[in-house]
């Protein structure tokens, strides 16, 4: 590649970054002084990485961050290194994740390689070299506590039934959630939804619904991973754009507006993921995150470039030994069914106190592993 072609790239990718922000507690000058610092620390790395990156893996690496991840672009290949960044050693991945989507990232722990990424089929010893494409990444972790009404989730589930059996302390206090019951105010009549009617050779099939009505058919996923989306350049999967209802009013309208990339659901050794590929957050239920032996189901808030395992198979066989021995499963309940809400919550803190009040939502149902 010409030299001019390769500076031209480079400085595309530069213009691209996030823009750094101030550590928490500084102030004016102080701030502007601690951000341009950092950017400058940054800076060099940024471009040892670009410099040492063959031509192909350069073009790729534009691709995905001008397109913000919205184009199924390859792994960008890198050695294995740490590269110095002021006092710190970053991993290139982490240096690229904290310039183009994360400033605030600090830890490899911190992230979680998607599925689409070849790498995150390989052993650590198996490769020298490492994924770069800050969008084959999602955050692994959420910092802060939430508040009501909903649970802010990190990717993996902080309850297990190894540390906290049935009949044991696993989670809030229950009696803070008495009067909910597991019961959705509708039942279905559809017989499509039955697994029985399930062919082999798909894990789950996914039905979407805006408030009590489901629109377009059941899809059935056959593949490792598929794409739930209304607006994705080059994507395939479900697309729920294409789904046409009569008589959507407002409020489903302007919800739909916002699924935009919408979610990439996976299936993985350890459970089934779900990454929230959109600019607005995601709400799920599953059996699997609720408290043990609790009548009301939580809601967990997905945001944006987070993924969350949400549905755990080991733990859901578990569950369905305790439900065995349990007075709670009375009424309608499905162990193998996950609820997501684009941009809406619902709860019993939360003024939708159903799914079935939320403009548009999926329905899961996954089969037994």
């Amino acid at each position: 590649m010409f030299r001019s072609k390769r500076s031209s790239l480079v400085r595309r990718l530069w213009r691209n970054h996030c823009a750094v922000t101030p550590a928490s507690g500084a102030r004016g000058t102080e701030s502007g002084q601690n951000a341009e610092g950092l950017q400058n620390a940054l800076k060099p790395a940024a471009h040892f990485v670009f410099k040492n990156l063959k031509d192909e893996q350069l073009e790729l690496l534009v691709e995905a961050v001008e397109s913000r991840g919205a184009w199924d672009v390859g792994c960008v290949s890198f050695p294995k290194t740490e590269l110095r960044v002021g006092e710190h050693a970053l991993p290139a991945q982490v240096l690229m994740c904290k310039l183009y989507r994360w400033p605030e990232l600090k830890h490899l722990h911190e992230l979680k390689l998607l599925c689409c990424c070849e790498e995150s089929w390989k052993k650590d010893s198996e490769s020298a070299l490492v994924c770069c494409n800050p969008f084959h990444f999602s955050r692994h972790t959420v910092p802060e506590t939430p508040p009501p009404p909903y649970s802010k989730r990190d990717a993996s589930p902080i309850h297990s039934l190894k540390q906290h059996g049935p009949g044991g302390n696993s989670g809030p206090d229950s009696s803070n959630l008495s009067g909910f019951s597991f019961l959705v105010p509708f039942t279905f009549t559809d017989t499509t939804l039955s697994r029985n009617t399930t062919r082999d050779g798909y894990w789950c099939k996914v039905a979407y619904w805006e408030h009590r009505t489901r629109v377009g058919r059941l899809y059935a996923v056959h593949e490792p991973s598929v794409n739930i989306f209304s607006d994705l350049p080059h994507g395939d999967g479900f697309c729920l754009g294409q789904l046409s209802a009569e008589n959507r009013n407002e409020t489903v309208r302007r919800t739909r507006s916002k699924i935009g990339h919408g979610i990439l659901l996976s299936r993985e050794l350890d459970g089934v993921w779900a990454y929230n590929r959109s600019e607005h957050p995601v709400f799920v239920s599953s059996p699997t995150l609720d408290v043990l032996c609790s009548r009301t189901p939580l809601v967990h808030k997905v945001l944006p470039g987070y993924s969350l395992k949400l549905f755990d198979y080991e733990r859901s066989m578990a569950l369905r030994c305790a439900a065995k021995t349990s007075e709670l499963t009375d009424g309608p309940y499905d162990p193998n069914s996950v609820t997501i809400s684009f941009a809406k919550g619902w709860g019993p803190f939360y003024s939708r106190q159903f799914i079935t009040s939320c403009p548009c939502w999926l329905e899961i149902l996954l089969n037994d592993p």
